[in-house]
């Protein structure tokens, strides 16, 4: 390459060095009246030498002064790059010494000008340094200029000579500007020493920063700002070096259309040469340590740059000595013990593409062999990678295996997944393929793996080369995998329903956990019955089960079958698991515990079971049962009324636990209840509740009945009972199909509510029957405080019956039975209820009950239920006060005006918004009057146009 490659970036883009280019012009400028002035400037090729030096030209020198650009060449003529830029100078008349003559020769263009050659000499040394001397004067003989020579590290050796004598006795007006390659004035071939009435000004441009890069990137991109991981990607792509940039850039068609998705940008053309010429610079050993380095990729020490290349230590040093020295490599930011790699991603990329294809296998297999011998703990997945690309795909798949196997023993089961995988993929023979898929299947239950591992395993099960116990175990942990992690309720179930004989024939034990596996209920599973006879025929098989670690799972999966059913033993069962329990199995079964315990309405239990489960998870790094802790954790939060930060966990969890339905579904369930109660957003909340009764998979009676009984009391709220009756069907419909009642406590209450405000008094009351008859004989407290609290709601129909103490004795015994299970916001809502009751009936007391349901509302932050209750006062006369010290919002809007507007613009009419955001219609009214006012709008119409998101 002959010099800083040119650019076509328009003048004044962007280059990262503008404090040091002012510097320079104020330097020259005020420098070039006065006295001599000399500029030297270095750096690495692409850094923009060349460029600031067109920048420096375009903004210093008057335009009466000549610039004059000579550029060296590796392979010039003597005298070369000078001839070419003097030879279009024109010298001023009477300003030519005699000894310009002897440039006749060199410049004929000049002859004319010249004075008449001189006699010749006859010594060779004497004819060059006439000849330096004589461009020295002609050089003079310009006045005021600025005479640039690029690339001076490339200079033949008249051209230094001539260098060496102008920067010893400049003459007076002249900017001399040199640019050189490497670091300050190492990079010359002559010693830099002006006399002391030179003004010499030494910079060493060094490649941008991230943000540097950023800051270009954006301006080639038409000023648009790059995120800063774009720019942390580009830095590492291009070492920060602004030609690099810009041809990367250039060749990218829509870089940030896929910021993350894609490894590397393509490798310009002229990147591809800038590397290569600067490699084939290099001698025979330093290009294959280059090529070492290039196949290697991570930065490497002299040992194994050695032992790749072939080469001895001392060899191996001199070679490096000239990457280094050319800029090739260089050592590695942040490495101990001397490593080096090259200075940007493409440039190793360039040199790697420049190994021929032959030998790249064989440098990978010296790779794979170097890395065994010579690095500890061994690098497990890169020894891996090299042995694939060195065609020896057998050896990938073992040293995969291996990597996945200590990555298991460590606890990553991300990891592991993520190798076991890799190693499947790599085609190994069919008995190392089974045992890998086998390891790949219980690894993977605990590493929240994506859809391509049940892929994975359902082509290992294609092959029909297992035999029944490998087979069965796949299909078992296949199943458990869908249950848990896809999103395939039944599907799940019924893969190892089919892995039940297999198991039989093999291990009883096995057989024994499968069915207690499949006999854990949830709402979109089967009916409780047939959960019940596949849990008897697990424990039919108990006693043959034999080791520890599985009659431990087989039980742990008894008592969590049995505490979600509400079974009267379960706790009995619970006492019964062993004290061995593994960590992982620890955390699983506690936190299945702590689920049930919470949505059956046992506090204690709950609490000590998660508490439990996070010292289990804590102790064992395992990201599908982190997520199951937490989210157990979350919904426990909600149902005990500790909502303050909820909101903000709860979508941290939805963002992070995406790829697990159930989880996500959790999560998406407890920000939609938290928005409506706490934010009274209804169509946020809402959308959030749909998305998460579509997203969960098989729900053990959280979700279904959760986001129902959400969607019933919006609707009451609005006052629209029929839509109120149709939100609460389809999650009826699992509980009545399934016999779950035991997990209706949630949706009971408001479904009865729904059917009586709909005028069918008849269905509440046959609803409550089933209630009631579902869980007789359950272990279930809020089915049972729920079923007090739908009998206080049928009172008001039936009126009180004998041996209740009266109408309102009911309702004290439903408040009383939810605060003892510490959930206040059940207990508030039935105060509600009741108090809503009497002031219907014009008993007393009622204001008195409906304002304790608002405080306890309040103790929760429960915003939109306190807004429904003294809409309920309002509505039966009787004022609320407001607080004072309320927030003022002047011109904005304030949150409450904004819903308002928002429901306004999409056209509902203000009766309409008054159901749906449980305020007065005169309220809604004065929020329209002002929304249009600070909107600057006269129309309900125009109100979208000047919103904004």
């Amino acid at each position: 390459m002959d010099a800083d490659p040119p650019t076509s970036v328009p003048a004044g883009a962007p280059t990262g060095h503008t404090a040091l280019l002012d510097g320079l012009c104020d330097d020259l400028c005020v420098e070039l009246d006065r006295r001599p002035a000399l500029v030297v400037i270095t750096g690495a090729a692409g850094v923009g030498k060349s460029r600031l030096v067109r920048e420096l030209l375009t903004r210093t020198p008057p335009s009466d002064t000549p610039a004059l650009v000579a550029r060296c060449r590796e392979s010039d003529a003597p005298f070369a790059p000078l001839v070419e830029v003097l030879a279009r100078c024109r010298p001023r008349a009477g300003h030519l010494p005699p000894v310009t003559g002897a440039l006749r020769a060199l410049l004929p263009e000049l002859a004319g000008l010249l004075p008449p050659a001189p006699l010749p000499v006859g010594d060779p040394r004497a004819e060059q340094h006439r000849l330096v001397r004589a461009l020295c004067g002609l050089t003079a003989s310009l006045g005021r200029a600025v005479f640039v020579v690029e690339d001076v590290q490339w200079a033949d050796e008249g051209t230094v000579a001539f260098l060496r004598t102008l920067v010893s006795d400049p003459p007076s007006h002249l900017g001399l500007v040199l640019t050189a390659r490497g670091e300050d004035g190492d990079a010359f071939p002559f010693p830099l020493r002006p006399p002391p009435h030179v003004m010499l000004a030494e910079r060493h441009l060094v490649p941008l920063s991230v943000a540097g890069t950023g800051a270009l990137a954006a301006g080639l991109l038409g000023g648009q700002a790059v995120p800063e991981e774009f720019a942390e990607r580009l830095y590492r792509w291009t070492g920060g070096l602004p030609h690099v940039i810009e041809e990367v850039l250039r060749r990218w068609p829509e870089p940030m259309a896929h910021p993350t998705g894609v490894p590397e940008p393509p490798l310009p053309a002229p990147v591809r040469r800038l590397v290569v010429e600067g490699l084939r610079r290099l001698p025979p050993d330093a290009r294959k340590v280059a090529s070492a380095a290039a196949v290697l990729d991570d930065p490497a020490p002299v040992h194994l740059l050695g032992a790749v290349a072939g080469l001895g230590e001392e060899e191996t040093r001199r070679a490096l000595a000239a990457t280094l020295k050319e800029g090739v490599l260089r050592a590695a930011e942040g490495s101990e013990g001397g490593a080096y790699a090259f200075p940007y991603a493409l440039a190793r990329r360039a040199v790697y593409e420049a190994v021929a294809e032959p030998e790249r296998p064989v440098l990978h297999l010296r790779v794979a062999r170097a890395l065994a011998r010579h690095i500890s703990p061994l690098p497990l997945v890169r020894i891996a990678e090299h042995h694939r690309l060195a065609g020896r795909p057998t050896e990938a798949v073992r040293w995969l295996e291996a990597a996945a196997d200590r990555a298991a023993g460590a606890g990553d089961a991300g990891a592991a997944t993520d190798h076991y995988l890799a190693a499947l993929r790599g085609g190994p023979p069919a008995v190392v393929r089974d045992r890998v898929a086998l390891k790949l299947a219980r690894v993977a239950l605990n590493a929240r793996p994506g859809p391509q591992v049940p892929a994975a395993l359902r082509q290992v099960l294609d092959r029909c080369s297992l035999g029944p116990g490998p087979s069965g175990e796949i299909r078992l942990l296949l199943g458990l995998l869908l249950r848990n992690q896809s999103g395939s309720g039944l599907e799940a179930l019924e893969e190892i329903a089919r892995a039940v004989p297999d198991l039989l024939a093999v291990s009883p034990g096995q057989a024994a956990r499968a069915l207690a596996i499949i006999a854990i209920p949830s709402l979109k599973g089967w009916p409780l019955g047939e959960h019940r006879r596949l849990l008897a025929e697990a424990e039919r098989l108990l006693p043959q089960v034999d080791g520890d670690d599985l009659r431990a799972a087989v039980l742990a999966n008894r008592a969590t079958a049995l505490a979600l059913m509400g079974d009267p033993s379960a706790w009995d069962a619970v006492a019964e698991l062993p004290d061995t329990l593994s960590g992982e199995a620890a955390a699983r079964v506690h936190a299945n515990l702590a689920g049930a315990a919470t949505a059956l309405g046992h506090p204690e239990r709950a609490r000590a079971c998660q508490t439990r489960a996070w010292q289990a998870v804590r102790t064992h790094h395992a990201p599908y049962l982190e997520a199951f802790v937490e989210t157990t954790d979350m919904l426990a939060a909600f149902t005990r009324g500790r909502w303050t930060g909820l909101l903000e966990r709860a979508e941290r969890a939805e963002e992070q636990y995406r790829d697990v339905p159930d989880f996500h579904a959790e999560a998406l369930l407890v920000c939609g209840l938290l928005r409506l109660h706490t934010k009274g957003q209804t169509d946020v909340a809402r959308r959030l509740l749909e998305r998460a009764v579509r997203t969960t998979a098989l729900d053990t009676g959280i979700v279904l009945t959760s986001a129902a009984a959400a969607q019933v009391r919006v609707h009451l709220a609005a006052d629209r009972p029929a839509p109120a009756v149709q939100a609460m069907e389809g999650a009826l419909h699992h509980v009545r199909r399934t016999g779950a009642w035991v997990w209706a406590s949630v949706l009971a209450p408001p479904a009865v509510q729904a059917l009586l405000r709909a005028g069918r008094a008849g269905e509440a009351r046959l609803l409550v029957t089933e209630l009631a008859d579902g869980i007789a004989r359950r272990d279930a407290p809020a089915a049972r405080a729920a079923l007090l609290t739908c009998r206080a709601l049928l009172t008001d129909t039936a009126g009180p019956q004998p041996g209740t103490g009266g109408a309102d004795a009911p309702y004290l015994t439903a408040v009383d039975a939810w605060t003892e299970l510490e959930r206040p916001y059940e207990a508030a809502y039935v105060r509600e209820a009741w108090g809503l009751r009497l002031l219907a009936a014009g008993a007393a007391g009622g204001r008195t009950v409906l304002h304790e349901a608002i405080a306890a509302y309040q103790d929760i932050d429960a915003v939109w239920d306190v807004l429904r209750c003294q809409r309920g006062l309002r509505d039966h006369g009787q004022v609320t006060v407001r607080r004072p010290g309320a927030l003022g919002y002047g011109d904005h809007l304030s949150p409450r005006e904004r819903a308002v507007a928002r429901l306004a613009s999409l056209g509902l009419s203000n009766r309409e918004i008054a159901r749906e955001l449980v305020l007065s219609h005169r309220t809604v009214e004065h929020h329209v009057a002002r929304a249009l006012r600070k909107l600057g709008v006269s129309s309900r119409t125009e109100i979208g146009s000047q919103l904004g998101p």
